[in-house]
């Protein structure tokens, strides 16, 4: 391949860049099915958006790793000032505040703090001496880096989010030899917690979505009409489902959020259980991947961040799919390249081009 095109193209890894556009692409023909057979009003920018994004994923495999360890902490203060301004002077969309805006561009410093989370864990590990990794003083400075955001999101108010920061970082900290000890113990004071932030700190719309949860069928007409509307469409699809453009549930409006949390069910319903294995092989195959870059990489950091990035694209892919089988509370996670909306596509991507990046500084430094 490097006789015909430029060698640094030659060196990018085309199977997983494959993978990425045909998982987007299949998530265009869901969002044209979506649409009633309709390029408008969600094909046509979801699919300008993937491009971009796409090759800003292959520029950032060309930054240097020495540059993101440089500036793990800086990427991590700036998502932190642009989540306090969000508090400040974010727009409210749908009950919450997420956004910023600047002139025609949108942003949600959120998604980015998942993966600025993962780098500022990773280079706070990489600094840290192995012999300090199974004392107190390895524990706490990673919590408050994560403690911080998350609690910020929380208040937003944006759960899933807040829980996806948090298990961002704590699977660097399980990945840097924190002992499993400390983790129990944690999970210890989380289970105690739990009534307590059920009691006091969710909305009431949040303590709903839980409730539903555990007995989805108390109210199929208020907020359990989500997650019953999404088993029947991915039921009704069988093993190949009813066709494209055949589905009933998303294109008579039963299904809420057909085209953004929910768009797995929509798909599933036309392309079913052959359609949704396609899908979940692709992402997997995408994050065997990423977690291979990190096994691969010499340089801790390296390590830490490709398995922290990784893991993050499984945490998206995983909540998705266990909330729209009722498999989990409704905490508005998107299925990223597929759902509409382009700040989980853009998370995803910066990762594959920060995976892409990890990966070419490997192969140098094997051949030296």
């Amino acid at each position: 391949m490097s006789g015909f095109v430029p060698a640094p193209l030659a060196a990018l890894p085309w199977r997983v860049l494959l993978l990425v556009a045909g998982i987007g692409g299949f998530g265009l023909i869901v969002l044209y099915s979506a649409a009633g057979g309709s390029l408008t009003p969600w094909v046509v920018p979801q699919g300008l958006r993937f491009v971009v994004f796409l090759a800003g994923a292959v520029v950032l495999s060309r930054v240097p790793l020495d540059w993101w360890k440089r500036s793990a902490f800086w990427i991590y203060a700036v998502m932190l000032v642009l989540l306090i301004m969000v508090e400040l002077l974010g727009a409210v969309r749908g009950g919450s505040q997420r956004w910023l805006g600047f002139g025609p561009i949108r942003i949600q410093p959120s998604e980015l703090m998942k993966l600025a989370i993962v780098l500022a864990c990773a280079r706070f590990y990489a600094l840290l001496p192995a012999t300090e990794t199974r004392r107190f003083a390895a524990l706490w400075p990673a919590a408050v880096l994560i403690g911080l955001p998350a609690l910020i999101v929380m208040a937003q108010p944006d759960l899933g989010t807040g829980l996806m920061i948090c298990a961002g970082g704590a699977t660097v900290m399980f990945l840097a030899g924190i002992p499993l000890r400390l983790f129990v113990g944690g999970a210890l004071a989380a289970a105690v917690a739990i009534p307590l932030a059920f009691e006091y700190v969710l909305h009431d719309y949040q303590r709903h979505r839980v409730l539903i949860f555990l007995d989805p069928e108390s109210d199929p007409l208020g907020t359990g009409y989500h997650i019953s509307q999404s088993k029947i469409a991915i039921g009704s699809g069988g093993i190949f489902g009813k066709g494209f453009l055949n589905g009933t549930q998303s294109h008579l409006d039963y299904l809420p959020e057909g085209h953004t949390d929910f768009v797995f069910a929509t798909m599933a319903e036309e392309w079913g259980l052959a359609g949704g294995a396609f899908l979940i092989i692709a992402f997997l195959l995408v994050i065997r991947w990423g977690v291979n870059v990190g096994v691969r990489a010499e340089d801790r950091f390296a390590k830490l961040a490709a398995a922290g990035l990784a893991t993050t694209m499984f945490f998206y892919m995983a909540i998705n799919l266990m909330m729209v089988m009722g498999l989990a509370p409704v905490v508005g996670i998107p299925l990223p390249l597929v759902s509409f909306g382009g700040s989980a596509q853009m998370t995803v991507l910066i990762s594959l081009g920060i995976l892409m990046g990890i990966d070419r500084s490997s192969k140098l430094r094997q051949r030296w």
